[in-house]
């Protein structure tokens, strides 16, 4: 039995709920980056459930790819930030980012 399109976008849903929830909840840079992949992730799900139920065919497929592409540099600066952040001041709590302020 093959799962309908509505199975899917539920999963996309609660992917992308969870990534937010993180997102809102961690004070860890670690963890706002997981909350970050999770959103996307969930969004990826979605355009590949639309791209096989609809009539978007293989564009939401593409799109995907894009998205994982622009994941994988995001969390590449993401992490070089982090680590140039925690060598100043031994720390990755977000809170105490705002002496990057200009």
């Amino acid at each position: 039995m093959q799962p309908s399109l509505s199975g899917y976008l539920l999963i996309g849903a609660v992917l992308f709920t969870c990534g937010v929830v993180c997102m809102a909840t961690r004070r860890n840079a670690i963890g706002v980056l997981m909350g970050v992949e999770l959103v996307l992730n969930g969004a990826n799900v979605n355009l590949v459930a639309f791209s096989r139920y609809t009539t978007l065919g293989i564009d939401g497929q593409i799109y995907s790819l894009f998205i994982i592409v622009l994941a994988a540099a995001e969390a590449a600066l993401a992490l070089a930030i982090a680590l140039n952040f925690y060598n100043n001041h031994l720390t990755i709590d977000v809170d105490k980012a705002s002496s990057l302020k200009g």
